[in-house]
């Protein structure tokens, strides 16, 4: 009888142990971070990372949502996937997306760019990547503005054109700002240092909306010096201003990465210029 009980004993005994360790591993499995993270980085902030703590970055080349890093790019900035969606409650799912690259490949994005990982990114942590060749910045949530690096296309006489940084006829990329989601942004050549002068007077925007937004973070290579925040009395609206000029959208640019805005007025650039790092100061009214 003695014996009996001791069995008895020992296989409930057994039966708690596979319930405990089984209840353990499923507590496990829901607690692990799946998708993409947010770390808090010394230097930069809140950053972009996988499950793992890795860095993941934002290419400037890619503002249209097209991956542009393949071939040999690909060694140095290899793509970021994953299929699960977001653990952190931190991340808004609606910012979270995969598109499919021209290899068939599936490449994960926030807020519609594609995200890599940095090669010389060794440990959870390392943040090497960012601004190198000035195109190459660490994947936040929270940028007032972007980097574009694109070429500058409007229309001459109904005729698509390609332009240079300068506004001269002929290919080449331009790197200049967009909002966070890679819409390009504008300067009205008639206005002054912190003052609209597109807006002023009415109460209507047209097809040049005000960039509404605060000072948030920044790219690397933006100076926040150079970042203000303006009230735009007829509208009721808070606009951006870099270097003193206003920002605005042009409606037109139904796609991201659009600049069409740059052929409107006297000339390419002219009129509604695009905003580049080396863009100069607005006059004083």
């Amino acid at each position: 009888m003695l014996i009996y009980l001791k069995k008895t004993l020992f296989a409930v005994l057994c039966i708690a142990l596979v319930i405990t360790s089984s209840c353990k591993k499923s507590t496990d499995n829901s607690t692990q971070k799946k998708g993409i993270q947010l770390a808090t980085d010394a230097k930069f902030g809140t950053i972009i990372t996988d499950n793992s703590g890795k860095t993941l970055y934002m290419f400037a080349n890619d503002a249209a949502g097209t991956p542009t890093c393949t071939g040999g790019c690909e060694t140095v900035w290899p793509i970021y996937y994953s299929a699960d969606v977001s653990t952190d409650l931190k991340v808004s799912p609606a910012e979270v997306s995969e598109i499919t690259r021209a290899d068939g490949r599936k490449q994960s994005t926030y807020k519609g760019y594609p995200l890599y990982y940095y090669q010389n990114d060794v440990a959870a942590g390392d943040v090497k990547g960012d601004g190198v060749g000035g195109i190459w910045y660490v994947a936040k949530p929270d940028y007032s503005l972007m980097l574009a690096n694109a070429q500058l296309i409007a229309k001459v006489n109904g005729v698509s054109t390609n332009f240079t940084n300068t506004y001269a006829v002929g290919d080449g990329k331009t790197i200049y700002l967009t909002d966070s989601k890679g819409r390009t942004l504008y300067a009205f050549a008639n206005d002054r240092n912190g003052i609209n002068n597109y807006t002023k007077g009415t109460t209507q925007e047209g097809i040049w909306p005000v960039y509404e937004s605060d000072v948030l973070n920044l790219p690397s290579s933006v100076l926040k010096a150079d970042l203000g925040v303006i009230t735009v009395a007829a509208i009721n609206k808070k606009q951006l201003t870099y270097k003193g000029w206003p920002l605005y959208y042009y409606a037109s640019d139904v796609n991201r990465g659009d600049n069409q805005g740059i052929g409107i007025g006297k000339g390419p650039g002219l009129t509604w210029p695009v905003l580049q790092l080396n863009t100069l100061i607005a006059p004083a009214q």
